[in-house]
């Protein structure tokens, strides 16, 4: 699946079963990855969080610890617990369980919206004009023509996003890649999205997961899979600063500030296509040779 017919798909896995007060349930794709997507469980746990809230407080800011390989094959039973609701911000921590344990844990902070009441508005230099964009680049199937297997492995899962990295992505031959100390990707979710803020912020929680420990193999020349590297995310923290649409086009811009002890930590920002800071993420995660 491909286009609206992958993000309707998606907009059914976020769409999480309340089983009781502060207790939902979701489910994985039918086809995917043997292990449970971190986005799809961060982004899971998003919305469990945002379906306690009053919709007048929106998310500003996430940190998640995965624990534990989720199962593809069973449920994600999401715990919702209240920390605080103050005058302007509420904190929820989330829980995801599989098998009677934590796989996944997450805190999120909610903020009223407090309009112009502040007046301080910066954000640091974007980088948009110093890449093309991403109709001057080609889609991910066809950077990787020339590698047939890894083809096969993209075409044969559904995609809801459409990801065009800059330069070379991860997923090309061990020993093939250029060593870069920036990774940059345009993504958009490919379709047609309701005017929900929550549903956004959980899409764009979902996509955040997706390349941003590409940037510590970046920094090195390094590929995924064999001959190359296998990875797993650790932890994860994502801060929404601006409004945003995630079926419109946004530049991912990521870097690694270290690698050590088999670990990588990853810095992104998210820029709209007119220059906005939007988003910012981090990552570490776990990071082993291979065969």
């Amino acid at each position: 699946m491909v286009g609206q017919e992958a993000l309707d798909a998606l907009l059914e896995v976020l769409d999480l079963e309340k089983v009781e007060v502060n207790i939902f349930r979701g489910i994985s794709p039918p086809v995917g990855p043997q292990r449970v997507y971190g986005g799809q469980v961060a982004g899971q746990a998003l919305v469990a969080a945002g379906r306690t809230m009053d919709p007048d407080r929106r998310v500003h800011s996430l940190h998640g610890y995965f624990v534990r390989p989720g199962d593809t094959t069973i449920p994600i039973v999401y715990s919702v617990e209240n920390i605080r609701d103050g005058r302007s911000f509420s904190v929820r921590r989330v829980t995801a369980i599989q098998h009677g344990k934590p796989i996944f844990f997450m805190s999120a902070s909610f903020q009223q919206d407090e309009g112009g009441a502040n007046p301080m508005d910066h954000q640091s230099d974007s980088p948009i004009g110093d890449v093309p964009g991403p109709d001057e680049l080609p889609t991910m199937l066809e950077q990787l023509e020339k590698y047939p297997e890894r083809a096969q492995i993209w075409a044969g899962v559904p995609r809801p996003l459409d990801v065009r990295y800059v330069g070379e992505s991860g997923w090309t031959r061990s020993g093939e890649r250029t060593t870069e100390p920036r990774q940059r990707v345009w993504m958009r979710f490919d379709g047609t999205l309701p005017d929900d803020p929550l549903l956004h912020a959980c899409l764009l929680t979902y996509a955040s997961d997706l390349t941003l420990l590409d940037a510590v193999l970046s920094t090195h020349g390094e590929t995924w899979g064999p001959g190359g590297v296998i990875g797993a995310s650790l932890d994860h923290a994502l801060w929404f600063h601006r409004s945003f649409r995630a079926d419109e086009w946004f530049l991912y811009d990521c870097w690694s500030p270290s690698a050590s002890g088999g670990r990588g930590l990853a810095n992104g920002r998210m820029f709209a296509p007119d220059g906005r800071h939007v988003a910012s993420a981090v990552q570490e995660g776990l990071l082993r040779r291979v065969g």
